[in-house]
């Protein structure tokens, strides 16, 4: 399905709670890296990041680290000291990147969620997957002017999906 709505927009993704994921069937969690679990150019997980994931483990929920990012060894350094799977240059919003991390992980686009804080990326590529959508406040916008502008332009999606909460 092409749509750029999530379902349902959260102030940071430790605010999804793993218990209520499983109570919806959720398997698998594919989050995105940068401005979703670390801001950019953090190379260490948070200890609210890595509670959370404990807390996905404890409700029978894996956690895979889905990012688009282009630096060498980052999602891999990333998800190594997190202790989950990746998988780098996903190719996001293109499915293929989506489907692959589902296969390795073995399940379904109806028990899979994708976190991510950008509409044209990670919420639109996971409509085409067929895996639900959440979206996240970014955690910084400091940096790339560019941010701003997309941000902006993602402002009407990002209110449609608040009125369509998953959780």
């Amino acid at each position: 399905m092409f749509s750029p709505i999530p379902q349902g927009v959260y102030p940071r993704i430790t605010d999804l709670d793993p218990a209520a994921l499983a109570r919806r069937g959720v398997k698998l969690v594919l989050a995105d890296l940068d401005n979703t679990l670390v801001p950019y150019q953090v190379t260490e997980p948070s200890p609210a990041v890595a509670a959370w994931k404990e807390g996905l483990e404890a409700q029978g929920i894996r956690l895979f680290l889905l990012s688009n990012s282009r630096k060498p060894g980052r999602a891999q350094a990333f998800a190594q000291k997190l202790g989950i799977p990746f998988q780098g240059h996903s190719g996001k919003p293109r499915k293929a990147g989506y489907l692959r991390a589902m296969e390795r992980m073995g399940a379904r686009p109806e028990e899979t969620v994708m976190v991510g804080d950008q509409i044209f990326t990670d919420t639109l590529g996971a409509n085409n997957a067929g895996v639900i959508p959440l979206l996240v406040q970014p955690i910084r916008l400091a940096g790339n002017p560019f941010r701003y502008v997309r941000y902006a332009i993602e402002t009407p999606f990002r209110a449609l999906g608040k009125r369509r909460p998953f959780l």
